[in-house]
């Protein structure tokens, strides 16, 4: 079944809700197995034997082939069709959950694990893009709130998820439960996505050749930027800094090359109109920014509960669960908000997002205990709040001027750099929280309070800068006002 953007009538409506609850679906279940893994490591460690360093990897290896994946992939969407990248990504996706949960060592475990972020990264650009196909205007803010709603869903509901499972299967092999849970799920979608998906819109003209030195420059540079951090997570000084500085050398070399790719009359990977469009690079800053500073709490906010406060990993996650429950109803209605405000709606999200964790840093820095878990529930639903009209707003806002033959180009973009954002935040906290920890045994909550505390504040530091950005960019907008409808479909 096929629907174009600009038909209308009841059965065109049809199909493209329909396709969407596809994408929605898919998109969910590969963004939740960033989350789901972390309370389901101790019993990895325990039935596999895992060290530190295969645990790191099977926490690590998803992101770091996620971002590797997320620009070539939408590229590839772009130019050869994003119905078939969408199913093959989904296939890969569910064929090596399995071989995740069905793992007999720790080494297999971590190698399919890159190999399911590999598949997770090939299907979510395509997400974007269809999204940019099959909707305009007022529907396509609608559609993109509904899907900032299931990331900020599935990055929270995660840890509930998980603990849940392992609660019911046990303790022993419950982890398993964990990756096998996407089998069902997918065997569901996939034939889903065969019918509704519209078939699509091969590029045909031939300077549209993929641009395959663009590609391999492009994947070393997000392997060479995005690994230091993640290993940096585990201990900062055994962390190959020295590849931050020949990633951005191989950056450098990117832009020239694809300078002389457009002088040449071919098709780069990332043309440099995407570039220039003040939309877009203003909108992925903000993005990047911001993932930094939102990605990081759920990591060390689990610490906290469980190790801290001794709460079970699925107390753990109820305490969570309502920023994901308030996220989704504030991400639901962002659609209209968006459409009515501009970047504004973006602005006033962060500043109630930055409220909430404030009131978070507050309660771990005075009080312990059940009290504690509760007072943190409270304001992680005020945070909730501002971060459900956040992520699909900016999104909207910065694929608004991006022409939709390159939405899967330009959603691939967005999300690694979101997916390093996320990746630098998570060291960055993890590090300065795990210092703090190390100094501040016999503190509120066993020292895990005090470290809490100074983990927030960086992501306060990292909101700011979003929010700064995210201000001069509204500002600019007053003068020169761009529609969240985007442009037509061409």
């Amino acid at each position: 079944m096929t629907s174009r953007p600009g038909t209308s009538g009841p059965d065109a409506d049809r199909a493209r809700w329909r396709a969407f609850a596809v994408c929605l679906g898919a998109g969910f279940m590969t963004l939740l197995d960033v989350s789901i893994v972390n309370v389901a490591l101790p019993s990895i460690e325990a039935s596999l034997g895992a060290g530190p360093s295969e645990l790191q990897w099977i926490v690590a290896g998803y992101t770091l082939a996620f971002g590797l994946a997320l620009i070539p992939a939408g590229r590839l969407g772009d130019v050869l069709g994003r119905r078939g990248a969408f199913v093959a990504g989904l296939l890969g996706f569910v064929a090596f959950s399995a071989a995740c949960g069905l793992a007999t060592s720790a080494e297999m475990l971590a190698v399919m694990r890159l190999l399911q972020g590999l598949s997770a990264g090939v299907l979510n650009p395509q997400v974007i893009g269809l999204i940019q196909h099959l909707f305009q205007g007022h529907e396509r803010g609608r559609a993109f709130g509904f899907y900032g709603a299931a990331i900020g869903i599935s990055t929270a509901t995660g840890p509930l998820l998980g603990g849940t499972l392992i609660a019911l299967f046990g303790e022993a092999e419950g982890w398993r439960s964990v990756f096998l849970v996407n089998v069902p799920i997918g065997a569901v979608l996939v034939p889903l996505a065969l019918r509704y998906l519209p078939r699509a819109e091969r590029q045909r003209s031939g300077g549209m050749g993929v641009d395959v030195v663009g590609l391999v420059l492009i994947a070393a540079s997000v392997v060479c930027v995005m690994l230091p951090f993640i290993v940096a997570a585990e201990g900062p000084d055994a962390s190959p800094w020295w590849l931050v500085l020949v990633g951005l050398a191989i950056v450098g070399l990117l832009v020239l090359w694809e300078r002389w790719t457009e002088r040449a009359g071919r098709s780069p990977v990332v043309p440099s109109s995407l570039v220039r469009t003040p939309s877009f690079s203003l909108g992925a800053v903000v993005g990047t920014a911001y993932f930094a500073g939102f990605t990081g709490i759920f990591l060390v906010g689990t610490l906290y509960l469980q190790t801290g406060l001794g709460l079970t990993p699925l107390l753990a996650g109820v305490v969570q669960t309502p920023f994901a429950l308030v996220g989704a109803v504030s991400a639901a209605r962002s659609g209209y908000l968006v459409q009515r405000f501009g970047r504004w709606t973006v602005v006033a999200g962060i500043g109630v997002m930055a409220a909430g964790i404030v009131g978070v840093d507050v309660t771990v820095g005075s009080t312990e205990g059940n009290g504690a878990a509760v007072a943190m529930a409270g304001w992680l639903a005020l945070a909730g709040l501002g971060n459900g009209v956040v992520i699909s707003p900016n999104q909207t806002l910065t694929l608004a001027e991006v022409p939709v033959a390159q939405g899967g180009t330009a959603g691939g973009v967005l999300q690694t750099t979101q997916r390093i954002g996320a990746a630098v935040g998570v060291a960055v906290i993890a590090s300065v929280f795990f210092a703090t920890l190390g100094r501040s045994r016999g503190g509120l909550a066993g020292g895990y309070g005090p470290a809490l505390s100074v983990g927030l504040r960086v992501t306060l530091g990292l909101l700011a800068v979003a929010f700064v950005v995210a201000l001069l960019d509204a500002l600019r907008r007053r003068h020169g006002p761009v529609s969240a409808a985007g442009p037509p479909p061409a």
